[in-house]
């Protein structure tokens, strides 16, 4: 789909925007203020809109044995993860991905921009979910923002109870924070970092929508908390790139543990195929 290098494939456009929104706009560049770039959005003040996105393989893996970082996505597919980026205001994922797969988080893959155009993509906001702060501190995102070609990330953790992991917590927060990165204190539950109190933290600091890419176990979460009966609306939109291949049982997957009831209602939107990927897109 050679369009899909000049413009953001119709599936994203249809999926993550209304009907009468200005199409022919939206996303591909923003003024230097970044408030006015197009972005979808919800009603509901208390959190962002949420987008889940990740690649799998024909039997749902989405990385390789113990974690490890597997390019499922082809150059058409990953190009079109880059539109849906600068179509967010912050983009997610969780430690484990952090360190596995040393992202930059970033629209490199995007079209150049002719010098005298007065418009820029948009950049969006790198999170980091890391309850006990193992971000190592040489990573790419920070790399990134210390060389001014990046936006500064956040670290989304909970601080722990007990007097010496409080105090090491401590310790690694003032490291990370020294070398570029913004630690930002969310409520904590049984499972780890609660994906309501996170959200309505990310929005309150004018985060209007996040694009959640994984791993495994933040899908679970998102997927969970999307269902839970005493928390609100906690994922907009699902859009899933299949590729063409098989893992096999030593891959990673997310959802062997889930029950049928966490597992949230779909309605399905849109599907296209990019490259030699198949894109499905879901509103929930």
């Amino acid at each position: 789909m050679s369009h899909h290098r000049t413009q953001p494939p119709t599936i994203l456009l249809d999926t993550l925007f209304s009907s009468d929104a200005p199409l022919e706009h939206l996303s591909l560049y923003s003024t230097t203020d970044d408030v006015q770039a197009p972005s979808p959005t919800v009603d509901d003040e208390s959190r962002p809109w949420v987008t889940l996105t990740f690649a799998q393989s024909l039997d749902a893996k989405i990385a390789g044995e113990a974690g490890k970082q597997l390019i499922l996505s082809g150059k058409e597919s990953m190009l079109m993860t880059h539109w849906m980026r600068s179509m967010h205001d912050a983009i997610l994922v969780g430690i484990g991905t952090a360190l596995n797969d040393n992202p930059q988080l970033n629209t490199r893959l995007l079209p150049q921009l002719p010098a005298d155009n007065p418009h820029r993509y948009h950049l969006p906001r790198p999170v980091v979910v890391d309850t006990h702060l193992r971000l190592r501190l040489d990573c790419k995102l920070l790399n990134n923002y210390r060389a001014g070609v990046g936006r500064r990330p956040w670290v989304m953790s909970s601080a722990p109870i007990g007097e010496a992991e409080g105090k090491t917590w401590r310790e690694q927060r003032k490291a990370l924070e020294d070398a570029g990165a913004r630690v930002v204190e969310v409520g904590a539950d049984s499972g780890g970092i609660s994906i309501p109190s996170m959200l309505a933290v990310l929005r309150s600091l004018g985060v209007r929508s996040l694009m959640v890419e994984g791993g495994a176990g933040i899908i679970k979460s998102f997927l969970a908390a999307a269902t839970a009966d005493n928390v609100g609306e906690t994922v907009d939109a699902l859009i899933v790139t299949v590729a063409p291949t098989f893992v096999g049982r030593e891959g990673v997957g997310y959802g062997e543990n889930l029950l049928a009831a966490e597992v949230p209602r779909l309605r399905h939107k849109h599907t296209e195929i990019v490259g030699q990927d198949t894109v499905v897109a879901f509103r929930l």
